[in-house]
């Protein structure tokens, strides 16, 4: 009870911070030691504001801190329950703040990655990365400390969620992808990129980053750069289906 109490807490945070952005949020789970808030956000919120909805949650953990505190000033909770609630307080934040997807610590550290590489590369870099941790955090546990079942089982199950996000890496970013040609997502400026003709349009959208709008400069044979905005690009992929279009295709459709 005092496990799901302070998993319920650490979710509210978000919750209540994601709804003040107006996120569209389509279910909150919980489980041992954390939960997952279920959103159609896919990469295209500012990332100061993912961010804010990330840290809300461990946010939590310190009004907890706060509040047990105050309860033996009141003599109302025995000093063995609030000894209870404090470990399994500090227990849960830190396990949160791991560097593993889709653990909060993850998330920033996801967040991090994409304010300086495109949003593809990113995505999978902390997918690797949170498996290799998650099977050193294992093998650590099992080598260094005594087993305990509850530490490998969770550790199992983020591994597992990490193989079966990775699977899934392909629709993560088409929905990215998709979201931006809706028009579904802030931008604070405009980055160029300078892309070889020959390369497809798949190639082109791997270098998109969150929170940038592009445009692409195409190097021609001839030497002769042309720009193009990736609306143009993101219309020709999903509404004119031109699959297997190249940009330097693209930027003859142009001139």
């Amino acid at each position: 009870m005092i496990i799901l109490s302070i998993v319920f807490i650490h979710e509210l945070g978000h919750y209540v911070v994601a709804k003040l952005f107006k996120w569209r949020i389509r279910s909150i789970v919980l489980w041992v030691f954390g939960g997952t808030m279920d959103t159609d956000e896919h990469g295209n919120r500012p990332i100061h504001e993912e961010a804010l909805v990330t840290i809300a949650g461990p946010f939590q953990h310190i009004i907890i801190y706060l509040i047990v505190s105050l309860l033996p000033v009141y003599q109302v909770v025995p000093p063995s329950l609030i000894e209870l609630i404090l470990f399994y307080n500090t227990v849960i934040l830190f396990f949160n703040l791991l560097p593993i997807w889709p653990l909060d610590g993850g998330k920033l550290l996801f967040l991090l990655l994409s304010s300086y590489f495109p949003y593809k590369k990113s995505y999978h870099v902390i997918i690797v990365f949170s498996m290799i941790v998650s099977v050193v955090l294992l093998i650590g546990q099992l080598v260094f400390y005594p087993f305990t079942l509850s530490t490998f089982l969770i550790m199992i199950f983020l591994f597992m969620e990490n193989r079966s996000e990775w699977k899934q890496r392909y629709y993560v970013f088409m929905r990215f992808l998709l979201q931006r040609y809706e028009g579904n997502f802030n931008h604070k400026g405009v980055r160029s990129i300078v892309v070889p003709h020959q390369l497809s349009l798949m190639e082109v959208f791997a270098l998109f980053q969150r929170d940038k709008k592009h445009t692409i400069y195409i190097k021609l044979p001839s030497k002769q750069r042309v720009a193009v905005d990736e609306n143009d690009c993101l219309y020709r992929y999903f509404y004119e289906k031109q699959y297997a279009k190249t940009i330097g295709d693209v930027a003859m459709e142009i001139l």
